[in-house]
């Protein structure tokens, strides 16, 4: 892999400069050293007690090494009977960093992160006989992944098959799906480490073990983590974890909120995806933060003319319009971008390991589905332009052709402001939609940033409510074609996937945000019409 020795670089010099105080100051109140030895006190007095139950991911390199014998067995006995072919159910930090491993390891992961019908029925339509299913999930309770588990569990049996030994668990220690999973008799039960939160558990059970199961090599990524932790945990200026921090605090304070994040050719798969959950969880809180953008690469609109409302960041050496470059394998990034994650925390002033406004989101959804009589009808578009139906928030013009309103909707975002693409689709069937935030960036001149929905509710949806209160949202919903039940529930993948969608706006609303929704009636037909009308928005 490229980059294997781990270092930050801030490649401006004028970020360099006044990078170096916030350094001196995380320095001189040792910072790196009392965060790797779990002082919970680093953030304040509020954030204490979160804080003391959630700092065991220093050590993981560590404390997950009795996980690789586990893992290799199982994948073992699963060989030996014929099972080769793994499914992934999980949300947020249960899937983003399996992702990014197996990809960077090219082993294939089947990761469900979506209520998309059809996305779902296509990991269905895989060999069965072949498949086993990690459902991860620290409760258990997270919606998305038990209609997932249901799911399979009802076509292994209705395929002859036994669900149970073909479910494999990662949950937290005396967790309610602990208990159901024991009485369900499921094949293995992997406990994690209860005192690390979701986005920091990419070398927890939730990292390893589908990964593992898939073929990657866990263990060098252990070793590759254990590399550098001495490094990220010493007091100095050299400390690349600092350096990052520093920066990223130096960069806000000067506006520069949002942190662009371009793969410069490191060998990593999708890193920036996974370091966006990080990063927008971690700091959007309390009306501050910085928001990530993920690019396809250092091309790309928004990192090569980004404005000083942004840093542009590469992951590998630095390129184009980089200002920082972050090199290393990929254990070790996880470590470091962590490091520097919590580090910049304590710069902002916030608490970096809660997420105080995930929730009212999961709340609206759950009342629609309470109240299905408002996701049928009483739904009528402000505007029909072909396969393209509008809807908008309060104060969102609505009238008229699609480029203008377009055009009206990304004019409305504030100067220095952001315009996010939540497309609540199939990722793989309907992949070209994400052609959107690079058509949107380049006309428009304003950071875009790019997210599947429900997946980008447990990553980039706290920044949305909590972080700087400057965001427009154009949500994209699509017709489906053929439903899917969740077993031994009263609505449809279908039917939760609108609930989610309308869920996140009615809230986004409630903070004032301008939300724009376009429900494509044919989803083919619909996206072609959107591309066309963005690019007349632009003229």
């Amino acid at each position: 892999m490229a980059g294997e020795t781990t270092g930050v670089e801030i490649v401006d010099a004028a970020l360099a400069g006044e990078a170096a105080p916030f350094a001196e100051r995380l320095v001189a109140d040792q910072v790196a050293s009392k965060l790797a030895s779990q002082d919970a006190t680093l953030w304040g007095p509020e954030a204490e007690s979160e804080a003391s139950i959630r700092l065991s991911w220093t050590t993981l390199h560590k404390s997950s090494r009795p996980l690789i014998g586990e893992i290799e067995a199982l994948r073992t006995d699963l060989r030996s009977e014929g099972v080769d072919r793994v499914v992934l159910a999980g949300m947020g930090g249960s899937s983003l960093a399996p992702e990014v491993i197996t990809a960077t390891d090219g082993v294939p992961l089947t990761v469900l992160d979506t209520t998309d019908p059809g996305q779902v029925a296509d990991a269905l339509a895989g060999d069965l006989e072949r498949t086993v299913i990690v459902v991860s999930s620290k409760s258990g309770g997270t919606v998305e992944t038990d209609s997932h588990r249901r799911i399979f569990a009802k076509a292994f049996a209705d395929a002859g098959i036994d669900a149970a030994r073909r479910i494999v668990v990662v949950t937290d220690p005396g967790s309610p799906f602990a208990e159901l999973s024991e009485k369900e008799g499921y094949r293995k039960v992997f406990l994690a480490d209860p005192n690390v939160g979701g986005r920091y558990s990419a070398l927890t059970a939730f990292g390893l073990v589908p990964a593992g199961l898939a073929g990657a090599d866990v263990a060098r990524l252990l070793d590759q983590a254990a590399s550098v932790a001495d490094e990220l945990a010493a007091d100095s200026v050299d400390n690349p974890a600092v350096k990052l921090a520093a920066a990223w605090g130096a960069a806000h304070e000067k506006g520069a909120e949002k942190v662009v994040i371009a793969d410069t050719g490191s060998g990593i798969k999708g890193f920036a995806d996974w370091a966006e959950q990080l990063i927008a969880e971690s700091t959007g809180k309390q009306g501050t933060g910085l928001l990530p953008v993920a690019v396809d690469g250092p091309d790309s609109p928004g990192f090569a003319d980004a404005k000083g409302d942004a840093t542009p960041v590469a992951v590998g050496e630095a390129e184009g319009a980089a200002k920082i470059s972050v090199t290393g394998s990929l254990g070790a990034q996880f470590l470091l971008w962590e490091f520097a994650t919590a580090l910049v925390g304590r710069l902002l002033g916030i608490n970096p390991f809660d997420q105080p406004d995930v929730e009212a989101a999961k709340k609206a959804a759950r009342s629609l589905l309470d109240n299905p009589d408002k996701l049928k009808g009483g739904e009528e578009p402000s505007t029909v332009d072909g396969a393209v139906e509008v809807f908008g928030s309060e104060g969102v013009a609505t009238e008229g052709k699609l480029a203008d309103i377009l055009r009206a909707f990304f004019d409305s975002a504030p100067e220095n402001g952001y315009i996010a693409v939540q497309a609540y689709l199939d990722r793989l069937d309907d992949a070209s939609t994400a052609v959107l935030r690079g058509e949107i960036a380049k006309r428009t001149g304003r950071q875009t940033t790019f997210g599947w929905g429900p997946r980008f509710l447990h990553s980039t949806g706290q920044y949305h409510k909590g972080g700087h209160q400057n965001g427009v949202f154009l949500q994209i919903t699509g017709a489906v074609e053929d439903d899917l039940d969740v077993p031994d529930r009263p609505y449809t993948l279908g039917v939760l996937q609108h609930a989610q969608a309308l869920g996140d706006g009615q809230v986004l609303a409630e903070h004032g945000r301008p939300v724009l929704r376009l429900h494509l009636t044919d989803r083919a037909a619909g996206l072609a019409g959107l591309v066309r009308a963005v690019q007349e928005a632009g003229e």
